[in-house]
Formats: structure tokens, C-alpha cells, sequence
């Protein structure tokens, strides 16, 4: 989200809505945007419903869960107060106006991120496209 906030000036001023989605619950999303600083909206997951419908969600090991909370105090559970133990791949999508899918990103290895220099091109030939209709 950190590199996504560097862009959102960018992505703004070219007419882009910006719209995250984390599993988070409700509550500890608020906390996480007045921590980062968040100005963009953010949407809470918290039953993965959308992520299972974006083909997105992928089921957490068991042992993988108590390793994230004993090791790195990332409780999956109390962060989206369910116990499902999923989360969502980290995915992008652009949509237009109309609700025409133009882009989308999406990298199983959580530690791969879309550059945000090539979210801003696929953001400008979306709004170009739509330009020229």
C-alpha cells in the first residue's frame, strides 16, 4: 500500500478512483489508514467473499498461521476477526467508468509487487482509450 500512496496523487489527477480492499475487519482498517496515513478508500474483506469471487483468495497453512503469530505477531484471526485463515493474493485491477475491465495484476508471491511506474501507463492508456471513444 506504501508504494500505491506514492502514485495516488498521480493516479487523481488523471481521474482515477482509488479503491483498496483488505481482509482486514472494519475496525483495524481504520487503525491501519490513521497509521499510514491512508488517503484513499479502503475496504474491508473481512470474509473474503470478494477475493473468492476475483479467483484471488488463497487458503493460509495451518502451520504458516502460527508461524505469522508467534514469529511476527500477525494474528489472522483477530485482524479479520473470522477464522477462515485466507487471504487474498496482492492484486490490481482498472476499471473504466462503464465497468470494462482494462487491467489486472495479480502475483501468488505476495513479495512481487506491480511497480507503480506500469500502474500509472496502464492508468494512462485506459483513460486514452477512453479518450478516444
Amino acid at each position: 500500500m506504501g508504494e500505491l500512496q506514492e502514485i495516488e496523487d498521480e493516479l487523481l489527477a488523471l481521474g482515477c478512483q482509488v479503491i483498496a480492499v483488505s481482509p482486514d475487519r472494519p475496525g483495524k482498517q481504520r487503525d491501519t489508514a490513521v497509521e499510514e496515513g491512508v488517503g484513499y478508500l479502503l475496504c474491508s474483506d473481512s470474509d473474503m467473499r470478494a477475493a473468492r469471487a476475483m479467483g484471488i483468495a488463497f487458503q493460509v497453512e495451518e502451520s504458516l498461521v502460527r508461524k505469522y503469530k508467534e514469529s511476527f505477531d500477525i494474528d489472522l484471526e483477530a485482524d479479520s476477526g473470522r477464522d477462515h485463515h485466507q487471504l487474498p493474493v496482492p492484486a490490481v485491477f482498472l476499471v473504466d467508468r462503464e465497468g470494462v475491465l482494462h487491467f489486472v495484476y495479480a502475483n501468488p508471491d505476495y513479495r512481487v509487487r506491480l511497480q507503480p511506474e506500469l500502474l500509472l501507463q496502464a492508468a494512462r492508456s485506459m483513460i486514452a482509450a477512453g479518450a478516444e471513444e
